[in-house]
């Protein structure tokens, strides 16, 4: 069947019931020309596990963009690109809160790239397919949710414009790009990446955007209707007879009830008696109230198996009792003030011989950035499904296990640690040179040295540090922090909630979210909001910016402390750029026949050399004296000769009519048997050898661009 509705200024096309019917729910959803399939099959219950099995896969493919792989030797698609992990990472944040956290069922949505018009950003495309898929499909899921992308433009008029779902061209001119999900009233997912925009600014386009939503969940619940199939039980799929399962049911909700007694009775003696500044501290309380609940129990007789779940039930209880205790009481697990940031410290050049350095601790998290100022030719060369071109502001961010105190195999990249790489990274993005004032590749790696609460906010600030220690001159320091929420929900939606500043472990429970912000002490450069709730009004996104602006300018304060302005000298370790210009026509003459006379430059010089088509020639040496060696020679190669000019030259060839002198890199001209002295001269040779140092003059400059010399000067034998 065929569906469609009007998004923005274009028609979403939806067609089910064609492609991959096997799946638990299927469709192709299209928007302008850009595709996509979107499946999601619900797999067999693995009752081992202590979490959701949700994945989300988003995959790109080559042929959506007629391209094939530039890679010379592997052309199919394999690991996929940075950009498609965060599109994923994305829809997953989405649409995970509206799912029962105890289903123990696999669910899998995969969402695969079909074609791309190079307008339309597939990412929204593939977000309509996974809640549609889901919809129709009989997995349970609380939805339909919706999204839609909003740019925000500055305009003529006092009223800032805004598009929805704008194209590419569109969103490289704005000056605020949001992606909002959820439904008109509540909203469950937020990023947002802006040029120092303010939270006012955000808000109103964030309800500007949201106030479309419903029209297109009306849309999917209208598909749902007509071809969704019936959602089935979470229950386990165990066979047993009736009897049999209430018994075990109830024997659960027994042993269930028993163990909130028992938290409810002892959670103030080990978990609110004291303010527990530390982690370990509170990990150690919530064991001894687990050794506590087991005691009590096993003297109830109540088998191991039972006891060991009700022992896992344990910090579900704690989480709900720290939401309490905060809504209650105004009450912080470590007696913070609800707008209190944790104790910050702040370091910078702490590493010998490196570009830079930011070393960043904000109460038990503990980041350290280092930055690298490379030439422009090592730049990320980006070869993805729409994109091919160049990167030159890279933030990468570790994070490995021994920042939570674990041991665990370290392999590839986590999707994790792809999503708060970008994160800050975008949030860097506003304030990072423009290439024309500080032609280096940026290169800032934030390695995760201890974690409590919000690394990838840590690692923003550390980045801004690391860069301002190695005299990177961005435009402005930003900080970053995640705010947080403690609140109850019913049917309807929250009904009551307190905002809270800088959150960590027990506070990012249940009830709550993680709204990260990025900017200056006004101005916002990046956000990234996801929840645990099944959406958050719009009162509390106004409260989170607020608590957001006061937490940055009070991080930007203690950062000041350690540096307060960009030091106005690069390291010596930093490497030399020049950065000039040269007549395009010239480049083949620099370049040489096969790259041989740019190569005899980058040896002789130890230098690196990047020429871009429009004639910029960027230079980057170790040393000043190499730079200008470098400089001098491609100076002398593509200057534009004169009559008139002198220069002292070496004579390089004979021949019986004159000699051939070199005045400059790559230039040599004829000094005529009639032009080497004022008397009759029978042979060259009798005037001048090879490799003599002859001062000479430009006569002429004939059509080809061959130079004649005269050595009548009065200087010469």
């Amino acid at each position: 069947m065929e569906f469609s509705t009007k998004i923005g200024e274009k028609e979403l096309v939806v067609k089910t019931g064609e492609l991959a019917k096997r799946a638990s729910g299927s469709c192709v959803v299209q928007y302008g020309e850009t595709t996509v399939l979107g499946t999601v099959v619900l797999g067999e219950e693995n009752k081992e596990l202590n979490y959701f099995p949700l994945s989300v896969e988003y995959e790109e493919k080559f042929y959506a963009a007629g391209r094939i792989k530039g890679s010379r030797f592997i052309k199919r698609e394999t690991r996929p690109a940075d950009e498609a992990v965060l599109t994923g990472r994305m829809i997953d944040r989405a649409i995970r809160p509206l799912f029962d956290g105890s289903m123990r069922r696999n669910v899998q949505i995969i969402l695969t790239v079909l074609s791309v018009d190079e307008e339309n950003d597939a990412d929204m495309v593939a977000f309509y397919a996974a809640c549609i898929c889901l919809s129709i499909s009989e997995i349970p899921w609380q939805g339909p949710i919706s999204g839609i992308r909003a740019c925000l433009f500055n305009s003529d008029s006092e009223e800032n414009q805004i598009i929805l779902n704008p194209t590419y061209e569109e969103r490289a001119k704005s000056i605020l790009d949001l992606v909002v999900c959820g439904t008109s009233d509540r909203v469950v997912m937020l990023e947002a990446v802006s040029d120092h925009v303010s939270k006012e600014q955000v808000f109103e386009t964030t309800k500007f955007a949201a106030s479309h939503l419903d029209e297109i969940n009306k849309f999917i619940t209208s598909i749902q209707s007509k071809i969704g199939k019936e959602k089935i039980s979470i229950v386990s799929h165990k066979k047993s007879s009736d009897s049999e399962e209430n018994e075990e049911e109830d024997a659960k909700a027994k042993v269930k009830k028993m163990t909130e007694e028992i938290v409810n009775q002892e959670v103030d003696n080990y978990i609110f008696k004291d303010f527990l500044k530390t982690r370990q501290q509170r990990v150690d309380a919530i064991e001894g109230l687990k050794a506590k609940v087991d005691e009590v129990l096993l003297e109830k007789q109540i088998g191991k198996d039972k006891r060991k779940r009700a022992s896992e039930h344990v910090y579900e209880l704690v989480y709900k009792y720290v939401s309490t205790a905060i809504l209650d009481n105004n009450r912080r697990i470590d007696g913070r003030q609800l707008d209190e940031v944790r104790k910050i410290d702040c370091q910078v050049g702490i590493l010998p011989r490196v570009h830079g350095t930011g070393l960043f601790s904000r109460g038990e998290t503990q980041v350290l950035s280092i930055i690298t100022l490379g030439a422009p030719g090592l730049e990320q060369y980006l070869d993805t499904m729409e994109e091919v071109g160049k990167k030159r502001f890279m933030h990468h961010y570790n994070f490995p296990p021994f920042c939570t105190g674990e041991a665990r195999h370290m392999r590839f990249t986590s999707r994790r640690e792809i999503g708060h790489s970008s994160l800050a990274e975008k949030g860097m993005q506003a304030v990072v040179p423009a290439e024309d004032k500080f032609p280096y590749t940026i290169r800032i790696v934030s390695e995760v040295l201890s974690s409590n609460g919000s690394s990838s906010m840590a690692s923003a600030c550390a980045a801004v540090l690391a860069s301002m220690d190695a005299g990177v001159p961005i435009k402005n320091p930003v900080s970053g922090i995640a705010i947080g929420l403690a609140s109850e929900e019913n049917d309807k939606g929250i009904k009551r909630y307190k905002v809270i500043t800088d959150i960590q472990d027990l506070e990012d429970g249940p009830g709550g979210m993680d709204f990260k912000v990025v900017g200056t002490k006004d101005k916002i450069t990046s956000i990234q909001m996801d929840t645990k709730t099944k959406g958050i009004t719009f009162d509390i996104i106004k409260e989170a910016l607020e608590h957001g602006d006061k937490a940055r300018e009070s991080i930007l304060n203690d950062m000041a402390k350690a540096l307060p302005e960009t030091r106005d000298k690069l390291a010596t370790s930093v490497p030399k750029i020049k950065m000039f210009k040269i007549n395009p026509d010239k480049i083949r003459v620099v370049i040489g026949a096969g790259g041989k006379t740019i190569n005899k430059i980058i040896e002789e010089t130890e230098s690196e050399i990047d020429i871009e088509q429009d004639g910029t020639v960027f230079v980057t040496s170790k040393t000043d004296e190499s730079l200008k060696r470098a400089l001098d020679w491609i100076n002398d190669i593509t200057r534009e000769f004169k009559v008139g000019e002198e220069f002292t030259g070496e004579v390089m060839k004979i021949l019986d009519f004159g000699a051939f002198v070199n005045i400059a890199h790559g230039h040599d001209g004829l000094v005529h048997v009639s032009k080497m002295s004022d008397k009759h001269v029978k042979h060259p040779e009798d005037i001048v050898k090879i490799g003599d140092k002859v001062k000479v003059k430009i006569t002429e400059i004939d059509r080809q661009g061959r130079i004649n010399l005269t050595m009548k000067l009065g200087g010469n034998k």
